[in-house]
């Protein structure tokens, strides 16, 4: 066997594989729609730009699909690309490896993704593509030395690559404008699809009420061998919980308010099931924001940050929302010293909402904040919720934990404040809001995400005999969904519920 065919077969089973990974994933009919007018949109895009030698939005589109769709879709998109597009440019040997570099670019997006939570900023995204069309050339570049045979491969290759980096560095500089001008409206585009495309049917109060009764009169029909019904999920419960208008009151069937609905649907945006729900109190919130920039207390700041991770959960733009550049306004309460209002807990979320939507770490305004909020670490490790010297309490000091890793500070202060939380943790696994205190659910689940930020492996999270945070917060999951507050009390506040998830997520605020 040559090696011109054995790396020919090497190339045909890479693309059966990945189609097979592809069909394995079993997509929906929506799903294989989608991955079509993507793949044709890529077809477009490298079509009506031929006559600009080799700057084409193609690898953008595929790159994208795969950082918001995955990397099965994001092979399928690419590979498809490639073979419909070389209907117009002539198929020839050359395809199967423009199928490989396309198909492997679509995966690389939801490396990147999974890499960085789906978080990357407008110009990393853009560089990102840059390189995508530098790896491309050098995939085909190597498919077309591999093609037509000749000796000395590695030296011809580099020979092929030095000639063809002038055609590769247009392709690269064109994958970046094209990012810069139109990639930031397509990934809001495509997140806003990726909602609807997992849709689920939530029934109505009265819908629930008949289901119910069908259940207990099959559940008699059946007898006693009938298996007991599975208990409800928090997000099951959040989703039950909303009210007519959209909105989520502090206990189901309550008047909505800001900070019940921000959480609520930050909660379950993350979870990412109950996609309805998350439309219907982003319409809520956006019927609710007039005024939202213009008040500078306390609240008003808190309603700001709330509403910009709503919306970077849900996938919406915080920047252009019912009229108001919400992130804008946030940074402009930023003081000269870096902090908002003075204080730890404004300026932890303030930090946490503007890296959201997507401010770079490295800005001078998130520095200032960063450097501002390492500083108002206690001596026990621990950070309060004014400056430094206030009492320390788990809450302040896990969400300050997720700021400063936001900002990809330093592993020191993160490494005091894990010490001052794990200090704190009681004997039933579950962590109060003040050393000495009884354990509740909403410190709890605080504490859980500032330990994740800090990488902290949450099993080990126990003291002698104890249990971890995490089996405390699952303790106290009812059948019905909702989370107690603690063990001793049975109030299941709706935010309760919705921090509650958010610490069973096991992942930090974002």
């Amino acid at each position: 066997m040559s090696w011109q065919l054995a790396s020919f077969l090497l190339l045909a089973l890479a693309l059966a594989g990945g189609f097979a990974w592809y069909e394995r994933s079993h997509p929906s009919a929506r799903v294989l729609a989608l991955v079509g007018t993507l793949a044709a949109l890529a077809v477009l895009g490298r079509i009506a730009f031929a006559p600009i030698p080799n700057v084409k939005p193609t690898t953008d589109i595929v790159l994208l699909a795969g950082y918001v769709f995955g990397g099965a879709p994001g092979f399928a998109v690419g590979a498809v690309a490639a073979l419909a597009s070389n209907l117009f440019f002539t198929q020839g040997p050359w395809t199967p490896w423009q199928m490989a570099a396309w198909g492997t670019i679509g995966v690389g997006g939801a490396v990147l993704a999974k890499a960085s939570g789906g978080r990357l900023g407008r110009v990393p995204l853009a560089l990102a593509c840059g390189l995508a069309g530098l790896l491309y050339g050098v995939i085909v570049n190597f498919g077309s030395v591999a093609t037509f045979g000749g000796g000395d491969l590695g030296h011809r290759f580099l020979a092929y690559q030095a000639t063809s980096l002038p055609w590769d560095l247009a392709h690269a500089a064109g994958n970046v404008a094209f990012f810069l001008l139109f990639g930031p409206a397509l990934v809001r585009t495509l997140r806003r699809f990726r909602t609807r495309l997992s849709f689920m049917w939530e029934p109505s109060a009265a819908g629930r009420t008949v289901a119910l009764a069908a259940a207990l009169v099959l559940a008699g029909a059946a007898g006693p061998a009938a298996a007991p019904a599975q208990a409800a999920t928090p997000a099951q419960y959040l989703a039950h919980a909303q009210g007519r208008d959209g909105g989520f009151g502090m206990a189901p069937g309550g008047h909505a308010s800001g900070l019940a609905t921000g959480w609520a649907t930050i909660a379950l945006a993350q979870d990412g099931h109950h996609p309805f729900a998350v439309s219907r109190a982003v319409a809520w919130t956006r019927a609710h924001a007039a005024g939202l920039t213009r008040d500078g207390s306390a609240t008003g700041v808190g309603d700001l940050d709330r509403t910009i991770l709503l919306l970077v959960a849900a996938g919406r733009s915080p920047r252009a929302f019912a009229g108001q550049d919400l992130v804008a306004a946030l940074g402009r309460h930023l003081g000269a010293d870096g902090s908002v209002l003075g204080q730890v807990n404004q300026t932890a979320f303030a930090i946490l909402a503007l890296r959201g939507a997507g401010v770079g770490a490295r800005t001078p305004a998130l520095r200032r904040a960063g450097a501002w909020l390492a500083r108002q670490q206690n001596s026990d490790g621990g950070f309060g919720f004014l400056t430094r010297g206030f009492g320390s309490d788990v809450d302040d000091t896990a969400a300050a934990m997720e700021a400063l890793a936001a900002l990809g500070g330093s592993r020191v202060p993160l490494g005091r404040a894990a010490a001052y939380v794990r200090s704190a943790q009681n004997a039933d696994g579950g962590l109060p809001q003040q050393g000495g205190g009884s354990s509740n659910a909403q410190s709890t689940a605080w504490a859980i995400q500032g330990l994740a930020a800090a990488r902290v492996p949450l099993g080990a999270v126990r003291r002698a005999g104890s249990l971890t945070p995490l089996a405390y917060l699952r303790s106290l999951v009812a059948p019905d969904g909702s989370v107690r507050y603690s063990r001793t009390s049975t109030q299941t506040p709706v935010w309760v519920t919705a921090t509650a998830m958010l610490g069973l997520a096991r992942r930090p605020l974002r």
